[in-house]
């Protein structure tokens, strides 16, 4: 099959029929369709075509090693360095399309799925079966270009246990049952974002395990279909409110669901568990395979065109009202500039020293996209600050798209205009302003971002604690012990 087209995306999310709760009602049918999953579905959408246009084909797909087919680039195997570029001007692509506010674009767990799918020999340590079923499992997504996501921590219900300790190991999503053919899970996971609008759920390990007789249960990964028998999507509240593109230029094109993902007794079968027990080995999932550093490439490289769209329009608000020659805005402009040069260094650092696993994998250099990763969700909670700032009243004199074609457009082009906009085209540049910086949408965007790789202070604990600073250290004892 190869690449789908967007219509095809629609179709098959249509035709499939996961429960899904939000706002008091259960939508099990046509989800594509509902007013809190179209928008967002539509620009998912958009990715898949992307992939059949001739001005971007060539960057988003590559021929598959199995059928010759076109396949997503990001499911490419790299190989050399030269792959982890290809890889990176795929995502880029993509990234760009969307502004970086896709964070759950399906070349996100398409780079985890790659890099798992050459770890057989690690999948072996704990059963053969596991290192085939992965494979197969990757080689199927490839091909049939699926759209999964991931839910990763247990219910955030008492975080001084663990989540085996939780209401007696209730609460979290566990095996209740194994069988000959498959397995049982009971209990539920966060936090699945974009989950009502995915192909797959990728549950895979996360929270580090004890590797206790009591943390078996949860010691686990594996795949099953968005709409599998007792699967349960509970949904926040969309941040969408139902405005045009005019008067929610971002939530209404990249408003992306979070969910708690409910197990009732959801079987699994064999085919489609990678790993069972074996906790140890579950905390080395991401580290061990690959997959961790392939994910990372793929965000950090996401958040690069992030970082651009925010200097992109910083620099455009200061322009249209004149205040883009004061040092203070311009320091707040080259403070966002060096933010995209940083990110783009880091990525290129990370490919230039990149090197081969035992599995043959170029995999980035790790210790930089860890670095990365720790510096980006402190960096990016200053860009709606900063856009706020710019902004000002402007973002509080707003009015909507209704009244720019309303009798109130005379007002709105003579008391509204700016240095270098109209009235109507200055108001809808602060609307983007607005969805950016202090609607619902924004606030989400910089939780998410703040949050997306975990707690930044155990994050930094764990960037300390497998950083090698022997090296730098050694220099310094060399320097107190000089005698010259």
């Amino acid at each position: 099959m190869g690449i789908r087209t967007g219509r095809q995306y629609l179709d098959k999310l249509n035709a499939m029929t996961p429960h899904v709760a939000i706002d008091g009602e259960v939508v099990s049918e046509k989800i594509a369709e509902h007013p809190a999953f179209r928008n967002v579905a539509r620009s998912y959408a958009k990715l898949f075509d992307m992939q059949h246009d001739p001005q971007h084909q060539d960057a988003l797909t590559y021929a598959s090693p199995s059928t010759g087919d076109r396949v997503n680039a990001s499911f490419l195997v790299p190989r050399s360095i030269e792959d982890l570029q290809r890889r990176r001007r795929a995502i880029s692509t993509w990234a760009e399309a969307s502004n970086g506010f896709l964070g759950r674009s399906g070349d996100y767990m398409n780079s985890a799925l790659t890099a798992l799918g050459t770890a057989g020999k690690w999948f072996s340590q704990a059963d053969p079966k596991f290192g085939d079923n992965i494979r197969n499992y990757y080689e199927w997504a490839r091909e049939n270009d699926v759209l999964a996501t991931h839910t990763l921590i247990p219910p955030q219900v008492n975080r001084s246990v663990s989540g085996s300790e939780q209401l007696g190991g209730q609460l979290s999503a566990r095996i209740v049952e194994e069988r000959g053919d498959g397995i049982v899970i009971q209990g539920a996971r966060m936090l699945a974002t974009i989950a009502p609008i995915a192909d797959e759920l990728l549950v895979f390990p996360s929270t580090v395990l004890r590797g206790t007789p009591e943390d078996a249960p949860y010691s686990y990964a594996f795949a099953i279909p968005n709409d599998a028998p007792g699967l349960r999507y509970l949904c926040r509240t969309s941040l969408y409110n139902g405005g045009s593109t005019h008067d929610e230029p971002l939530a209404s094109r990249y408003e992306e669901m979070d969910a708690v993902a409910v197990f009732d007794h959801v079987f699994v079968p064999n085919e489609r568990i990678f790993m069972l027990g074996h906790p140890q080995l579950c905390n080395s999932f991401y580290t061990e395979t690959g997959a961790g550093a392939l994910m990372t490439h793929q965000v950090v490289t996401r958040t690069v065109a992030k970082s651009e769209f925010f200097l992109g329009l910083a620099s455009e608000l200061a322009e249209s009202i004149g205040i883009d020659g004061f040092q203070h805005i311009q320091e707040d402009i080259a403070e966002l500039i060096i933010d995209v040069e940083i990110g783009k260094a880091l990525v290129r650092a990370s490919e230039a020293d990149a090197g081969l696993n035992d599995a043959g994998v170029m995999l980035p250099k790790w210790t930089t996209l860890n670095a990365a990763r720790n510096w980006y969700p402190k960096i990016a909670q200053r860009f709606p600050q900063i856009i706020r700032k710019f902004s000002a009243s402007g973002l509080m004199a707003l009015p909507g798209e209704a009244d720019v074609n309303s009798e109130a457009r005379e007002d709105i082009e003579l008391y509204l205009q700016g240095k270098t906009l109209t009235g109507p085209e200055r108001v809808r540049l602060f609307k983007l302003a607005f969805d950016a910086s202090i609607s619902g949408f924004s606030g989400r965007q910089s939780l998410y971002e703040y949050f997306f790789f975990g707690d930044p202070v155990r994050m930094a604990g764990a960037l300390v604690n497998t950083y090698d600073r022997e090296p730098v250290r050694a220099r310094v004892r060399e320097l107190l012990n000089r005698s010259d």
